[in-house]
């Protein structure tokens, strides 16, 4: 018999479809908004109490500012507003963390800013700049083979590779844009089929049918996606068929 491996099962939360009690039972970590796409004071406060009840580790989930868009457009910003922008709502998070005395596992951008710092070297380096008093405690989930991998490795982060069990990619490992309808995988089935390579052999089916080497520690699932309590609940079914452990 394999040996069981243990993979981290993300989710992105408090962005207020308040589905979280729902999704925590089934996840090891979590993204949670603060701010900038969505989130304010309570959610932060309400999403950190469960996640706490279901022993799920927190993560800031810092974005463009740009609730109008769910910070899912670029955004220029100035290098000061940018470093200004992501500290503030990685520090209105851990102020709630302070008050319950929980750690803050991780940091992974969100959406526009997540796929731009995946691409471009100087966006990068700000975002590290931003982020660079959070270094000794705190690890990044980002993409695999991205600009911002190889800067965070280069300042001594510890990284965890992050890869999407709900979305298609391009060739380059980069994700299909939302607005191609073959963007998101929500057939349970097919979600399972899809991280099954990865995990066990770090290899990535894109979206034209390529293998790409791919590494990742952890896997995340929207938590906006339609029916992702469906998605999650068969993966916790079908994992342990697998060897796979969600820890």
């Amino acid at each position: 018999m394999s040996e069981v491996r243990k993979i981290d099962l993300n989710a992105d939360v408090g962005e207020g479809l308040n589905n979280e009690q729902d999704l925590f039972p089934f996840i090891s970590s979590c993204s949670i908004a603060c701010g900038g796409h969505a989130g304010d004071e309570q959610t932060m406060k309400r999403v950190v109490a469960l996640a706490l009840e279901n022993k799920v580790k927190i993560g800031a989930h810092p974005s463009y500012p740009d609730r109008e868009n769910f910070g899912r457009k670029s955004i220029k910003l100035a290098r000061p507003d940018l470093i200004s922008c992501v500290r503030e709502q990685i520090e209105s998070l851990l102020q709630i963390l302070e008050e319950a005395n929980a750690p803050l596992h991780h940091i992974k951008p969100h959406g526009a800013l997540y796929n731009d710092l995946a691409k471009d070297k100087e966006l990068a380096r700000c975002f590290m700049e931003a982020v660079r008093p959070y270094r000794n405690s705190t690890k990044l989930y980002v993409p695999y083979g991205s600009v911002i991998a190889e800067e965070a490795k280069a300042s001594g982060w510890p990284v965890f590779y992050e890869a999407f069990g709900d979305r298609n990619y391009n060739d380059d490992l980069s994700l299909v844009s939302r607005s191609n309808p073959e963007a998101l995988i929500q057939d349970p089935h097919s979600v399972l089929q899809h991280i099954l390579p990865i995990i066990r052999e770090g290899k990535l089916t894109t979206l034209t049918g390529e293998k790409k080497a791919i590494k990742a520690e952890t896997i995340c699932l929207h938590g906006d996606t339609d029916n992702v309590l469906e998605i999650l609940t068969y993966l916790a079914r079908e994992f342990p068929k697998n060897n796979l452990l969600i820890a």
